[in-house]
């Protein structure tokens, strides 16, 4: 049986810019806008905060885009900041921490590995670190996960040969479906999920805030602190602004000046 004990975060989408597009609508406008943006995700939530404003041309004030983005969340303007999105994978994670993630709704999306029809007869379980730190307890919660994954194969297995006979006509997809509907609801909260989610910037400060912080639940505060670690290279002009703390037990937890944007 695999034990997972970290996460694994995978940024595998971003905002891009069409910039003739933009060009065209400066032309048209008769003004400019310049820029050191480099990135499309900074460079669309400096275009948004001036469209709010029509601060281009002799208005433009501030050059650096990074500048520019920093006086809009001290501002607290987050509005624009939810024009730039990014996706994620994000894998090594347990059922727990993915029931708490979706309650995050405004300004995400997901896509979750489904159960129904993904055979978990070689799932991964993903233990605690403050259960393995302590041998005792570690064979309590492997001694349940193990019962818990026998009873889920034993019963795949059963329920497959009993689908068979009762329904010949169904398809083997729908057969294979309908056991494992009903055999996963022995699975434990530790069982490994993968998940594909998309947010905004407002969205994901949000969560690097409340998910990051130390009196967080310690997997999703280490998830949290994986996007902030992404974030911070990919958009340091939106997430610069925050730092890790690292904490009594070692572990760490993301502050920023700059809250609810």
């Amino acid at each position: 049986m695999k034990i997972v004990t970290r996460p694994r975060v995978y940024l595998v989408g971003r905002t891009q810019v069409d910039q003739e597009v933009v060009r065209q609508f400066l032309d048209e406008e008769a003004t400019t806008w310049q820029t050191d943006g480099e990135t499309g995700s900074e460079l669309l939530c400096e275009l948004a905060g001036r469209v709010c404003y029509l601060s281009f041309g002799d208005k433009q004030g501030r050059r650096s885009n990074h500048d520019y983005l920093t006086n809009i969340i001290a501002m607290e303007h987050g509005s624009v900041l939810e024009h730039a999105a990014w996706s994620f994978i994000v894998t090594g994670v347990s059922r727990s921490f993915s029931h708490e993630l979706i309650r995050h709704r405004a300004g995400w999306a997901y896509s979750q590995l489904s159960q129904r029809y993904v055979d978990e007869s070689d799932a991964a379980y993903v233990e605690p670190d403050i259960i393995a730190a302590n041998p005792e307890l570690h064979d309590i919660w492997l001694q349940a996960v193990e019962m818990s994954h026998g009873a889920y194969v034993r019963l795949a297995q059963g329920l497959s040969e009993a689908i068979k006979q009762q329904y010949p006509a169904l398809p083997i997809r729908d057969k294979r479906k309908k056991a494992r509907e009903a055999a996963r609801s022995v699975l434990p909260n530790a069982t490994e999920t993968k998940i594909f989610m998309t947010a905004n910037a407002r969205a994901l400060r949000h969560f690097v805030e409340y998910r990051g912080a130390p009196d967080a639940e310690p997997e999703i505060r280490r998830v949290a602190l994986a996007v902030l670690q992404i974030m911070r290279v990919e958009a340091p002009a939106l997430f610069g602004d925050y730092d890790v703390e690292f904490l009594s037990d070692g572990s760490g937890a993301a502050a920023t000046p700059h809250k609810k944007i």
